[in-house]
């Protein structure tokens, strides 16, 4: 059975056509990479509209069936920035630890990634995680936090990714 990954860029520009969606791109690019299981993605371009947000994020979670959700965009300090809030407002478990690792290492690119508010949770069979908004920020923070991934998607019931470990290395502790 195919893997659904759900992809979620909010920005009020892309979802306008004003310009190209480059970071939903990046993680579906990111995904190919990482991934030797088959899957499929169910791709968004919405406004950063919370409403919206929540919305698009439990239809990829209860009806499209997807094991992982991951968002891009929204997560900084400006009035529109609001998928942290539409996140913790849809999901029933909060895994805080994937925004302070991916805090971490933007860290050592560039200080203003203190200024992001990326996390994750959990809805039903869902890891929901959200990225910053660019491209090299986005492969640098799931390089971060993919490892973790794979297993966690097992706990919540959802399907066996398998990976290439030259690219990434999952982590699932030994039986």
């Amino acid at each position: 059975m195919k893997a659904k990954i759900g992809i979620i860029t909010a920005s009020d520009r892309a979802s306008a056509g004003i310009y190209e969606d480059l970071s939903g791109k990046a993680i579906i690019d990111t995904m190919n990479d990482y991934l030797t299981s088959e899957w499929e993605s169910v791709y968004r371009v919405i406004p950063d509209d919370q409403a919206h947000l929540e919305q698009t994020m439990i239809e990829l979670a209860d009806q499209e069936k997807c094991c992982l959700i991951v968002t891009t965009g929204g997560t900084g300090p400006a009035k529109r920035d609001v998928t942290p809030e539409a996140t913790e407002n849809i999901c029933e478990k909060m895994m805080p630890g994937f925004g302070e690792l991916m805090r971490q290492v933007s860290l050592q690119y560039v200080p203003t990634a203190i200024l992001s508010r990326q996390t994750a949770g959990i809805r039903g069979n869902s890891l929901i995680v959200n990225l910053p908004g660019k491209p090299k920020s986005i492969r640098e923070c799931l390089d971060a936090v993919f490892p973790a991934i794979p297993y966690c998607i097992d706990l919540i019931e959802g399907p066996y990714l398998e990976c290439d470990e030259d690219v990434i290395k999952p982590f699932r502790p030994k039986k």
